[in-house]
């Protein structure tokens, strides 16, 4: 129930403010019927309280302010964090404050901020966000709600929003294709000077001795260690845009090719992405290029031939 809006600021009751009321007012009748000034005394006091609980959240929610919003990597159907940054003119104020971010495609998981200690007066917030699918995305509307400190009004501040953000493809396992041997790594061991820093799954030509048996007993597959001397090698990808039709398909070839560069970070390997297109060959380097440009990707029809792959 909306009893008052003023631009940005909404006032509403809440179920608990309804029950409230209505236990004030029962109150005002019994007082007006009865002439007990104690009856009046105690409706005095519930309407004072009732002033006062709007009063006190309207002020709780002065003084913020909407800096900025940072996506990070957000990946279709997985979680992944929106940071919010806002200003806090009054630190040190309580403010129970909880953030809603609405989102075009998705949603996102409300925040809680309680209030900041006096100090600086920018403060971060990281929101869930669940976005449905890859592709651009806008944040609509930020809103900072807050039904402190009684619960019976409520105040929301809403921040149009027209920020433009980009959901990666979906991190799907990826197959490695015949004679790929992107995780072979050159070596460079010397007696006392390298030590054991991970593990990876088994390939051919690893040697015996290197078999990192706990990992291969907890996983059930064959497992050798790696070494911090050791360089491995990186990851070429390719995707031809010219040889797919808009469709499940091409969404699972961009998830597949997104869980490569997923897995190549993990790793901490080199990645290259080579889109072809009408307009030519492009070349990516590193996670975050590699991944805005399949998010980006588009295909441009025609009958596929030959996937793409990952070449060593």
């Amino acid at each position: 129930m909306d009893v008052w809006n003023d631009k940005r600021l909404k006032l509403s009751i809440t179920r608990l403010g309804i029950e409230y009321l209505a236990a004030m007012l029962l109150m005002g009748l019994f007082a007006v019927d009865t002439g007990n000034n104690l009856l009046y005394l105690v409706f005095s006091m519930m309407l004072g309280l009732f002033l006062v609980s709007g009063w006190v959240s309207r002020r709780a929610i002065q003084g913020m302010a909407l800096e900025a919003i940072e996506e990070g990597n957000l990946f279709a159907r997985v979680q992944g964090g929106i940071k919010v940054r806002l200003r806090d003119r009054a630190p040190g104020r309580p403010r129970g404050l909880e953030i809603h971010l609405v989102l075009e495609q998705g949603w996102v998981e409300p925040a809680f901020y309680p209030g900041a200690a006096p100090g600086p007066e920018e403060h971060l917030v990281v929101l869930q966000a669940h976005p449905e699918r890859r592709g651009a995305c806008r944040a609509l509307r930020l809103d900072l709600r807050t039904a402190y400190p009684f619960g019976f009004l409520e105040k929301a501040w809403s921040f149009p929003l027209e920020k433009e953000m980009l959901v990666l493809p979906h991190p799907r396992s990826f197959t490695q294709g015949p004679g790929w041997e992107g995780e072979l790594g050159r070596a460079r061991l010397r007696p006392g000077s390298s030590s054991p820093d991970g593990a990876r799954p088994f390939k051919e030509r690893d040697p015996l001795s290197r078999v990192h048996w706990k990992r291969t007993a907890q996983r059930g597959t064959p497992w050798v260690r790696t070494f911090e001397d050791e360089q491995p090698s990186g990851l070429s990808l390719r995707l031809d845009l010219k040889g797919w039709d808009p469709g499940p398909a091409f969404e699972r070839e961009l998830e597949c090719l997104s869980g490569g560069i997923l897995r190549a970070r993990l790793q901490r390997r080199e990645i290259t992405l080579r889109v072809e297109g009408k307009d030519g060959e492009r070349e990516y380097q590193g996670y975050t290029p590699s991944w805005r440009a399949l998010g980006l990707a588009a295909a441009e029809g025609g009958t596929f031939h030959a996937a793409g792959s990952a070449l060593p």
